[in-house]
């Protein structure tokens, strides 16, 4: 795994990073590193996963939900002070989708506010904000290599750090972690078989209502176990990277840079693609240069286009579907979550669906995409409503 820890630093172009079984766990590893606890306050985007979450409530912080830009989906700096308590103690900057937060707004806030500062970077491997990449600011930052991230290890997640004692830390917090079991080991290798010789844009849609129905049968190792869907730590929970993740994490790491440059080429598809159809583009900061995770997209009618997608075997994801993603399956209240808490990001979970940009799809996979959800039509601009 040490290879694999270095090469992603040297590719990153930083000095500590420190693999983990899930990027959720690299989360929870830097939570603690840093000495989060008890009482602690973390403001992040409510516009997030359920699995970002759980990580502070594990170690009994609070989580701060700051509404997002209509735009880039991210957390909306000027919205953050107003939130910020003598109990803050830190702020984690998603960038969503794999659209660059505004880092210099973020970090200015944090300095200015003696705050520590996260990247949440598990949508953003390869992307640029000023010229830099995402993941190199603040204290630490932790990427993700689940099976729909830029890149998939199976399951997977690395914790960054760019201070000599929180990588200290880290060091000695991924020695007391467990070792992921045989068993384990050899189902993901599986998957990751499986998922490599099946899963294309037009199987995928299948693939993933099959997977689900294993994973919750414990026939497949899902991006999430059971235990996971409400907010207190499973037995097992903190584990590090398996030799076998690292591995093919470093076969994966060859091929980053054409893997990105793709992305990047599929966006300027979808761009263009949209565009030809009136439909209205988005709007982005010259700073910024996104290597997306999945393009995003406001439609009418969300919930009929996905039933049309699955019938004809179009590739769409559906996240985020409520602003603290896979809360359904609990309570958002759970979270910390009310209701009219962050309206942007309760429009967004109505109106976003995903297109998908990695290296299996093509010109003509955009194609048939944006033929189907031109039909059911954009969503009004978020502008148009006076928010």
């Amino acid at each position: 795994m040490t290879e694999y820890e270095q090469a992603f630093a040297n590719w990153l172009g930083v000095d500590h990073a420190y693999g983990f079984w899930k990027g959720r766990v690299a989360l929870y590893a830097i939570l603690r590193g840093l000495g989060i606890g008890d009482g602690d306050e973390i403001v992040l985007p409510g516009y997030t996963c359920a699995m970002a979450v759980n990580p502070i409530i594990y170690l009994g912080a609070k989580p701060i939900f700051v509404d997002i830009e209509p735009e880039t989906y991210n957390i909306d700096p000027n919205q953050i002070e107003s939130k910020i308590t003598p109990r803050t103690k830190l702020i984690i900057a998603q960038h969503t989708y794999g659209y660059p937060a505004d880092m210099d707004a973020i970090a200015s806030i944090a300095q200015r506010r003696g705050l520590l500062l996260v990247e949440d970077c598990c949508l953003a491997l390869g992307s640029r904000y000023d010229g830099r990449l995402t993941g190199t600011q603040g204290v630490a930052a932790y990427f993700s290599f689940q099976w729909n991230k830029t890149y998939t290890s199976g399951l997977g997640g690395m914790a960054v750090a760019h201070r000599p004692e929180l990588a200290t830390r880290l060091r000695e917090l991924q020695s007391e972690s467990i070792c992921p079991t045989t068993g384990e080991v050899m189902m993901l290798r599986l998957q990751l078989a499986i998922h490599r010789a099946l899963i294309y844009p037009r199987t995928t849609a299948l693939g993933q209502s099959v997977f689900r129905v294993l994973s919750k049968s414990g026939l497949a190792l899902g991006s999430s176990s059971r235990e996971e869907y409400a907010p207190r730590m499973a037995e097992g929970f903190f584990k590090r990277m398996s030799d076998s993740q690292a591995r093919s994490g470093i076969r994966q790491l060859r091929k980053l840079d054409e893997n990105i440059a793709h992305r990047r080429r599929m966006t300027r598809a979808y761009d263009e693609l949209l565009q030809e159809h009136g439909w209205p583009p988005p709007q982005l900061s010259a700073r910024l240069n996104p290597a997306l995770s999945r393009y995003p997209v406001r439609v009418a009618d969300k919930k009929r286009l996905l039933g049309t997608a699955w019938r004809h075997l179009l590739e769409l994801g559906s996240w985020f579907e409520s602003p603290i993603h896979h809360a359904a399956e609990t309570s958002m209240e759970a979270y910390g979550y009310q209701a009219g808490m962050c309206p942007e990001a309760e429009r967004a979970s109505r109106e976003v669906i995903n297109l998908p940009v990695h290296p299996r799809t093509n010109e003509a996979t955009a194609r048939r995409t944006v033929a189907m959800i031109t039909r059911i039509g954009p969503a009004e601009r978020p502008e148009a409503t006076g928010k």
